[in-house]
């Protein structure tokens, strides 16, 4: 696993954050020291997806990245038929994602999934049973947040479930400030110095724009959902479940 080090060193200015092939070639290392309980996350993503998912229907991960949910699902499935819909709009990731599918399963665009570069928010969904969004919303302008979600939910099955999961802020000022403190300690234990983490946050502005739980669940309930919680949380980062009721 290459080591992320992509900020070590002070170079001006700070530029914008954006999935490029250096990221991409650092991800794993990068993901796995910046997000509190990553591997526990995709694995209970990958058995909700597996729990969910009607045989006929599709499965959307939108924000897929180089493909560590969705080879996990792969591998949960096993032999049993599924379709899913990756989609990232990084080539470098879809590209990755490809060159992995190959060297696992001999990746044909005929196989349970397909991959797409694009923007999530552009996708239109359909026939869904599940649909995942993985740190992805958070990139989005939050002026299209409503839409997209809105899109989800109206392309999901009765039944159906979306499983969000973001970075998140606290609508009290005293609370935000002790999760961003636990969280650049959780950051500084896995290697990354005062440097690094202040020029990744610099980088972020603007790019990475999160809300709090408040503002997720509004949105969630405006778009249709009744039924969901969060499933997990640790400070600022929080996973929510939505599930499309059937209609009575």
């Amino acid at each position: 696993m290459k080591k992320d080090n992509i900020f070590t060193f002070k170079r001006e200015p700070v530029a914008a954050f954006e999935f490029n092939e250096e990221v991409t070639s650092v991800f794993d290392d990068m993901i796995k020291r910046s997000v509190p309980l990553y591997m526990e996350s995709l694995k209970r993503q990958c058995q909700l997806t597996e729990r969910f998912y009607k045989k006929g229907t599709k499965i959307y991960d939108l924000g897929c990245s180089h493909g560590n949910l969705g080879i996990m699902i792969h591998e949960e499935f096993k032999e049993q038929p599924y379709k899913m819909i990756a989609v990232d709009s990084s080539p470098s990731m879809i590209e990755k994602y490809r060159n992995r599918l190959e060297d696992i399963c001999g990746y044909r665009e005929e196989n349970n999934i397909s991959l797409v570069c694009g923007l999530a928010e552009n996708i239109s969904i359909s026939n869904a049973s599940v649909v995942i969004v993985n740190l992805t919303m958070q990139f989005i302008q939050p002026v299209k947040r409503d839409d997209f979600i809105k899109e989800i939910y109206n392309g999901l099955i009765d039944g159906g479930i979306l499983l969000l999961t973001e970075k998140i802020i606290h609508q009290n000022k005293i609370i935000s400030d002790l999760e961003q403190d636990f969280y650049k300690s959780f950051k500084l234990e896995n290697g990354y110095s005062e440097l690094e983490i202040s020029r990744k946050r610099d980088s972020l502005e603007n790019v990475l724009i999160p809300e709090t739980i408040e503002s997720h669940i509004k949105r969630l309930e405006n778009s249709g959902f009744n039924t969901m919680d969060v499933w997990l949380k640790w400070f600022n980062f929080a996973s929510i479940i939505a599930i499309k009721d059937s209609k009575l």
